[in-house]
Parts: structure tokens; C-alpha cells; sequence
């Protein structure tokens, strides 16, 4: 099973299209995003305009190219799906409860820094998630093994499409800045799979296998199983949109058996970073 074909969601029910298709995806997201109250006004002239421009400076948003905002606006959507994911599974997932406090504590912190994570990339793009409400696999969050295996999915692409952002980024800070974030992912990544075995009995534990974003089932010992992070062979943003695609499209969702009944709404809140030393500081790193 492919995970990220068969694990999909992200579409605010009210904002649900039938047939639309990979291509036109991401020229909707720029363009629900560009219109909502929040964006800022005239958004697709001002990109227009920056795309001729120079990136002068490494972080100002005045001078951003259209490819750098192309991959800001999807890492956004991205992390909103991150801070809802790990919010319902801390609100939601009764073996949540029954975790170790260490494993409580991964899934606490987790939901924070992506928080901190899109409001870094909001700051840059100035507008808000094009897409704020998503759908889940049927038992998400009552079946530890479909939470797993869709949260390392998740995280899996998101290290994936940071690295697309360390590609093609035009400027060094935001180079920097994607691997970064790819780093934090990588840790989430690994801290999920640790979950495995620390799954109570009566849950279903320990769980002994997860199917991540390449759709193998791999044992989850030793947690840390990658020797390099995976690219996904992803080398444009593109690809990072087409395997968002069905968790954003409703047919998609209905197609890989997901409860479409029922949407998550992505929450935003203002984090705290479990250690001042760890915390962004500058575009700089320093």
C-alpha cells in the first residue's frame, strides 16, 4: 500500500472541489490563499512582480521569487496538517494516554514546533494557509497502527519536500532555514516510530511493523533506521503537491476509504519551544 496515495487529507469542506486535478492544485492553493481575508491584498500581481525581481536579501519577503513562495505556501500547508495531526492524537487517540511520559512528551513538543514551523513560513509569505480543514483515514485516531503509520507518512514527506526546498530555495538563508526544519522532521520521524513498541497491549501493542511514505512495511527496530534521509526522489515542489494531492481533493479522500464525514480544523495557536537553545533566532542561525 502506498501511504501517501492511500493516506490522504486537507481540504476545508467548504472549499471541497470534485475532479480537480494535480495539475491545477497548486495554482488553486496560491489562489485560495491570495483571496482570503487573511492574505494580503493583491497577492497575484505582487508575486507577478517578484518573480522579475532579484532576491537581494536572504530573508525579505519584498524580493521573493515566485519559486520560493511556491514552496513556502506548500511547506504551509504542510505544517498545518502537522499541528492538526498532532493535535487530534493528543485530544483524540486513547492510547495517548496509556504512552510513557517521555513518548507524551515527544507528541507535546512535536505539536509545537510545527506551530512554530508555519508561523516562521507565514511571517515570509504573509498570507495564510489556502487550506485549513482535513480529513483522516477511518480510525486515525482510535487505531494506534493507522496513526503511525499515517503520521510517519506525513513526516516522511515533509523531510522530503524540505529537501525539494534545499534544492531550489534561491537564496542561502532559506537553504539553511529548509534544512533546518528537514532536521526537526527527521527527529519527529524517528520519535513516531519509537512510539511502536511503547504501544499498551490493550491497544495493540507493541506494534512490530510501519508502513511509511514509500508503502513498505518496515520493522520498527531500530527507530532510527535511515542511514540518509529520504528523498522520495522528489527534485521539484511539484511532485511534494501531487502527493499532498489527495489530501486535499475530496474524491481522492473518498477513493482511498477515508471519513469524509467528518473534517479536522487546523487550530493555530502561539507555541512555546521546549528549550530557549533551540528556538529559530535569525534567518542567520546565530
Amino acid at each position: 500500500m502506498n501511504q501517501l496515495k492511500d493516506t490522504e487529507a486537507v481540504i476545508s469542506t467548504d472549499e471541497n472541489r470534485s475532479g480537480m486535478s494535480r495539475r491545477s492544485f497548486f495554482k488553486q492553493a496560491t489562489v485560495v490563499g491570495a483571496t482570503s481575508a487573511i492574505a494580503l491584498g493583491g497577492f497575484v500581481n505582487l508575486a507577478s512582480a517578484q518573480d522579475k525581481e532579484d532576491n537581494r536579501n536572504d530573508h525579505d519577503n519584498d524580493y521573493l521569487k515566485k519559486r520560493d513562495r511556491d514552496i513556502l505556501v506548500a511547506a504551509q500547508i504542510a505544517e498545518a496538517l502537522a499541528v492538526t495531526t498532532y493535535t487530534n492524537i493528543i485530544d483524540l487517540s486513547p492510547f495517548f494516554t496509556r504512552l510513557p511520559n517521555d513518548d507524551q512528551g515527544y507528541l507535546l513538543a512535536a505539536r509545537q514546533e510545527e506551530m512554530s514551523h508555519y508561523l516562521l513560513e507565514q511571517s515570509v509569505t504573509d498570507q495564510f494557509t489556502p487550506f485549513s480543514s482535513f480529513f483522516y483515514p477511518k480510525k486515525m485516531f482510535a487505531d494506534p497502527q493507522t496513526t503511525l503509520n499515517t503520521l510517519v507518512t506525513l513526516e516522511d514527506a515533509f523531510i522530503a519536500a524540505y529537501l525539494v526546498g534545499v534544492r531550489h530555495f534561491s537564496t542561502t538563508d532559506l537553504r539553511v532555514t529548509a534544512a533546518r526544519i528537514m532536521g526537526i522532521e527527521s527527529d519527529h520521524r524517528t520519535l513516531a516510530r519509537v512510539l511502536a513498541g511503547d504501544v499498551a497491549a490493550r491497544d495493540g501493542g507493541p506494534i512490530q511493523t510501519i508502513t511509511g511514505a514509500q508503502g513498505v512495511a518496515e520493522s520498527a527496530d531500530p527507530p532510527n533506521n535511515n542511514g540518509y534521509e529520504r528523498t522520495l526522489c522528489w527534485t521539484r515542489i511539484e511532485q511534494a503537491l501531487e502527493a499532498l494531492m489527495p489530501f486535499v481533493d475530496l474524491n481522492a479522500a473518498k477513493s482511498a476509504g477515508f471519513n469524509t464525514a467528518k473534517s479536522y480544523s487546523f487550530e493555530p495557536f502561539n507555541p512555546t519551544l521546549p528549550n530557549p537553545l533551540g528556538e529559530f533566532i535569525s534567518f542567520k542561525g546565530c
